[in-house]
C-alpha cells in the first residue's frame, strides 16, 4: 500500500505541475482553457472554477489542458437550425439552447438564417410566427447548452490559433519547463532537510555495522592524515580508503581540539567487478541556503545531461527498446526506492520529473516537442502548417506512442512477473 500511495502521489505531482505550466501560460495569453485534466478516460472527479473544469480521470497515462480552438469547436449553427435563446437585460444572448428547449421557460426560439460565433458574435434569424429578420448580439462569455451540458463559447481572440507564435510556443513549452522547475525545488527541499555534501575532510553519519564505527571513529571527526599522508578534502579520504580493502589504515583525527590516532581496516566490497575498500561513513553535509540552491541547480543539470546521454545511446543502438520502462517498471522502481527512505523517494521524484520534461521535448508528434517543431516550421515558412495535416500527424504519432507504451509495458511485465 505504501508503494501504491507513493506512486500515485509522485505521478500525480509530475503530471499536475506539467499541465499547470500549460494552464498558467495559456491563461496569461488570454486563451480559454476548457479543462485541466489529470489522466485520461472517464471522469472520476470534476470541479469547475470560473471558465475551467478541473478533472481527475480514470487512466493514469498523463494529462491535458483542453484549450479553445485546439479541438473543433463543438457547435455549428447553420441556416434552418432552430435554437432557443436566453437574453440578458441588454438583449444580448447569454445562452444558446440546442435541444430540450421545453426545460427552459421564457426562451425565445428562432430559426437561424446566419450565425457568426467567433468574429462578429451574432445570430440572425426569424422568431416563431414572425417574418421580421432579427439580429441578436452574443455575449463574449455566452454558453451553448446541449443535452443539459453547458459549454462556453470561444470568440476568435480567446482561441489558441489566434495568438502570436511566441505566445503559443510558450504555452506549449511551459509544460516541460515546469517539470524542470519542480525537480529543482525538490532538490532544494531535500537539501534543506538533509543537507548537501561538502568536500571538507570531516566524517558525516556512520553506519551501525561499518568499520569506522567499530574502530571508534565518530561523526564530526576532522581527518588530518591517513598513514601519515596529509588530508585536505573528503575526496582524499575516499581515494585512500577505496585503494586499501582489508589493509589497516591509521587515521589521525582532530576531535574537539585534540588529536587522536585510530586504526581502521576498510571492508572489501566488489563494485562493477572491482574490489574496493569501504568503512561505512557518509560525507559531511551542510544546509547553507546558498550551497543548497547551487547544489540543486548542479543536480538538475547533471541528471538532465545524463538522461540525454542515455537517449543518445538508445538512438545509436547501444541500448535496445527492452531497456525502456513504462508505468509498471516505474512502479517497481518506486517500490525499491520507497524502502530506502523518504529522501531517496523525493530524489527519485525529481529525476522522474526531469525525465518527463525531456521526453515531452523530443520532436515526436503528439508530444510537446512535436508541437514546437511545427511552430519552428511555421517561423521559417512565415505561415502555419495546414491544421488538418498537422492534426493527422499528431494523431498518427499518438497512436504509435500508445503502441510503444503497450510494448514497453509488456516488457516490464515479462521482466518483473514472468
Amino acid at each position: 500500500m505504501q508503494t501504491v500511495i507513493a506512486f500515485i502521489v509522485i505521478f500525480g505531482a509530475l503530471v499536475f505541475f506539467h499541465e499547470l505550466g500549460h494552464l498558467i501560460f495559456a491563461k496569461r495569453a488570454g486563451i480559454l482553457c476548457r479543462e485541466f485534466a489529470i489522466g485520461f478516460g472517464p471522469k472520476i472527479f470534476s470541479y469547475k472554477k470560473d471558465e475551467t473544469t478541473y478533472t481527475i480521470r480514470l487512466l493514469p497515462l498523463g494529462g491535458f489542458v483542453r484549450m479553445a480552438g485546439e479541438d473543433p469547436e463543438m457547435v455549428e449553427l447553420k441556416a434552418g437550425h432552430r435554437v432557443g435563446l436566453v437574453l440578458d437585460q441588454h438583449e444580448k444572448i447569454v445562452k444558446i439552447v440546442m435541444n430540450n428547449k421545453d426545460r427552459y421557460p421564457n426562451i425565445r426560439v428562432i430559426e437561424v438564417e446566419e450565425a457568426d460565433l467567433e468574429h462578429r458574435l451574432h445570430i440572425r434569424g426569424y422568431e416563431e410566427d414572425e417574418e421580421e429578420l432579427k439580429t441578436f448580439p452574443i455575449s463574449r462569455d455566452a454558453v451553448f447548452i446541449e443535452d443539459g451540458v453547458e459549454t462556453q463559447l470561444a470568440p476568435w481572440d480567446r482561441q489558441f490559433a489566434s495568438k502570436t507564435l511566441p505566445q503559443r510556443a510558450l504555452a506549449i513549452f511551459a509544460g516541460p519547463l515546469f517539470n524542470f522547475i519542480l525537480a529543482f525545488f525538490i532538490f532544494i527541499l531535500v537539501g534543506l532537510l538533509q543537507g548537501v555534501p561538502t568536500n571538507d575532510p570531516v566524517l558525516g553519519e556512520l553506519t551501525e555495522d561499518g568499520a569506522a564505527k567499530e574502530a571508534g571513529l565518530q561523526k564530526n571527526d576532522i581527518v588530518m592524515s591517513i598513514d601519515g599522508k596529509e588530508i585536505s578534502t573528503w575526496d582524499d579520504i575516499v581515494t585512500i580508503i577505496q585503494k586499501h580493502p582489508g589493509d589497516e589504515l591509521r587515521f589521525n583525527v582532530d576531535r574537539d581540539g585534540s588529536n587522536t590516532e585510530i586504526p581502521v581496516t576498510p571492508k572489501p566490497q566488489e563494485i562493477e567487478g572491482k574490489e574496493i575498500g569501504i568503512i561505512g561513513v557518509h560525507s559531511p553535509v551542510e544546509k547553507s541556503p546558498l550551497k543548497v540552491v547551487s547544489n540543486s541547480a548542479q543536480q538538475t543539470y547533471e541528471w538532465t545531461k545524463m538522461i540525454f546521454v542515455l537517449l543518445g545511446k538508445l538512438v545509436s543502438g547501444e541500448f535496445s527498446i527492452d531497456a525502456l520502462s513504462g508505468p509498471v517498471g516505474i512502479y517497481q522502481s518506486t517500490d525499491v526506492v520507497a524502502k530506502s527512505g523518504i529522501y531517496y523517494l523525493m530524489r527519485w521524484a525529481a529525476i522522474l520529473s526531469i525525465n518527463l520534461g525531456i521526453m515531452n521535448l523530443l520532436p515526436i508528434p503528439a508530444l510537446d516537442g512535436g508541437r514546437l517543431l511545427f511552430f519552428a516550421v511555421e517561423a521559417v515558412r512565415g505561415k502555419p502548417v495546414d491544421r488538418q495535416m498537422e492534426g493527422m500527424v499528431h494523431f498518427v504519432g499518438f497512436a504509435l506512442l500508445m503502441v510503444l507504451m503497450l510494448v514497453v509495458t509488456w516488457n516490464d511485465i515479462q521482466r518483473f512477473f514472468l
